[in-house]
């Protein structure tokens, strides 16, 4: 009965955390469902393997419901394994956390743990997949501002947290009451503690939390356009008519001219095209590029075009050039961090073997350099962070772009492939995560949405809506300084990894000896019998009366461990 109601709760649990994503944006339920897991895991002790099973739960409950635009045109089995497997990584966190609650202040634990993970997950294999991160579910919430400091793993962390502090507190709360004046002193001072680190992320938030007056001063700007030409049907085929996706960009960027001609739109800086906006590659097809220069002079200004380059070794590059309507392309980023199964295919032949699409990822080679391009504006140049589409997901990306320079972030997309589903829109949270991360305002141009204009705070300023031609115009900040995430780098992350490592091990190894010393104190002595010890001797028995009732005497050794737990 125990079981089933931890089970369900995981369940409950794992709902809530997919609840949190976009496009519903309810924040507040991934601390909810994280401080659920956490009482599932740390009430009563649980075993590892319990552990185990309820992270697995919690698992599938997120992430089925949070994948299905995996499977929305090549079936449901690769939408489903990828849950399972990722179920897989939650059960891994189960399995740490409810050892290392065992230790003084479970809801520091529980949070290592988490962060650990996450980190495990987003890095292997085949590079990670970081989809459904805490950190990314915090868009719209009081806690993001905190992405500033410790970047998205310590927006990861705060979530993970409060949730599981405010658990802590409603178990000390309940024990309270339960055993009335027993532990009075001792209560008080955890339940203390727990307000204490419930209230850590969300006053550091406020604290963090820019003046809406003066968020975005900056030295310069830039104004910015974002072309959403669409695509002209939906599919994994959505590129077979290469040519219409790229006319349809240059259209809406010509509309844009004329608007600016006429005194209805302001004059753009730099303008956004999507990744893929052009198949056809304009440094091998004169036509191609005849179209972006026609476009780039009409608009007068430089267009960052998203565009598959063949190289000299036979392998595509996704590649974003800088054009300029009187020189043609003056710089160029290849997409480093590619995309397997879509990009490339690991282990090609085994995954053969379950999918016929499996053929229809491509052989794409990573790039290399500076993340940034410079574009040449119209009051000077601007170094440009680029990360395109999967990259934006990986802490690395942004930050590797700032570090090289960037002023402002651009994110070229590409989601006609996922169909009507919520992909777009949890990719675009990301976004805003990234932007507050690094301090720096980012344009999301998607080739057929959701496309957005993005303030260094996470802010929308605009946004467009999905499977339309849309342009977004609006006037960027354009910053040179850095935050402390961008500053600190992996170094938060590596010391939580560290100390959670460290705080298993300790916890692993102090549960097995304590296991031990147990098995060891059940274990009957040897006792050699006689004749006269087959009857007892009721001269020899002492009087049971005058003996403690060992159902009275607390267990020493479970007493101290459970303190040294923090949860009965």
């Amino acid at each position: 009965m125990i079981l089933a109601l931890r089970t369900a709760v995981s369940a409950v649990a794992g709902f809530a955390m997919w609840a949190a994503f976009p496009p519903r944006n309810l924040w507040f339920l991934a601390v909810l469902g994280l401080g659920l897991l956490a009482a599932a895991l740390g009430a009563g002790r649980p075993r590892a393997r319990t552990g185990v099973w309820l992270g697995f739960v919690f698992g599938l409950a997120f992430f089925v419901p949070l994948l299905p635009w995996i499977g929305v045109y090549v079936g449901p089995l690769p939408w489903l394994a990828l849950a399972v497997a990722l179920a897989l990584y939650t059960a891994l966190f189960g399995l740490i956390a409810v050892i290392t609650m065992r230790l003084p202040v479970p809801p520091v634990w529980f949070t290592l743990s988490w962060v650990l993970v996450e980190w495990l997950r987003s890095s292997f294999p085949f590079g990670g997949f970081p989809w459904g991160r805490a950190a990314f579910s915090q868009v719209d919430g009081p806690l993001l501002p905190l992405a500033s400091v410790l970047g998205a793993p310590g927006l990861s962390a705060a979530v993970t947290l409060l949730g599981a502090s405010i658990a802590w507190l409603a178990q000390v709360a309940i024990r309270a009451v339960r055993d009335g004046e027993h532990h009075g002193r001792r209560t008080v001072r955890v339940a203390a503690l727990a307000v204490v680190l419930a209230l850590v992320g969300p006053v550091a938030a406020i604290a963090l939390t820019p003046d809406t007056v003066d968020r975005n001063v900056a030295a310069s700007s830039v104004r910015v356009a974002a072309i959403q030409g669409n695509v002209p049907r939906l599919g994994l085929d959505f590129n077979a008519q290469r040519r219409a996706v790229l006319d349809n960009h240059v259209r809406e960027t010509k509309a844009l001219a004329a608007a600016v001609r006429s005194g209805v739109a302001a004059q753009p800086d730099l303008v956004a095209w999507p990744e893929n906006a052009s198949d056809i590659s304009p440094l091998t097809n004169p036509d191609a590029a005849a179209e972006i220069t026609e476009a780039s002079v009409s608009v007068g200004a430089p267009i960052l075009v998203g565009t598959l380059v063949m190289n000299p070794d036979g392998r595509p590059t996704n590649t974003v050039l800088v054009w300029d309507g009187r020189r043609g392309p003056v710089d160029r980023y290849d997409k480093q961090i590619i995309q397997p199964f879509g990009e490339y295919l690991p282990w090609r032949g085994f995954f053969r073997m379950f999918s016929s699409y499996a053929d229809m990822a491509g052989n794409f080679r990573p790039g290399s350099g500076p993340s940034t391009v410079t574009v040449p504006g119209r009051s000077g140049t601007v170094e440009v962070g680029v990360s395109t589409c999967w990259e934006v997901a990986f802490d690395r990306s942004a930050r590797k772009a700032v570090d090289d320079g960037a002023q402002i972030l651009y994110i070229p997309t590409n989601n006609a492939t996922f169909g009507r589903t919520e992909m777009t829109y949890q990719q675009l949270a990301m976004s805003q995560v990234r932007a507050v991360e690094h301090g720096r305002a980012a344009v999301v141009a998607a080739t057929s949405g959701v496309s957005a204009i993005i303030d260094p705070d996470g802010m929308i300023i605009e946004q467009s809506g999905i499977f339309t031609p849309a342009v977004l115009t609006s006037r960027l900040p354009l910053h040179d300084e850095r935050t402390w995430a961008t500053r600190l780098g992996d170094w938060p992350l590596t010391t939580a990894i560290v100390i959670a490592a460290i705080g298993f091990l300790f916890a692993l190894t102090r549960h097995t000896r304590f296991s031990l010393t147990r098995r060891g104190s059940r274990a009957p002595s040897p006792v050699t019998r006689s004749d006269s010890d087959t009857q007892p001797d009721s001269t020899t028995q002492p009087d049971r009366a005058t003996q403690p009732d060992r159902a009275t005497q607390p267990d020493r050794v479970t007493e101290s461990d459970k303190e040294l737990g923090g949860i009965g």
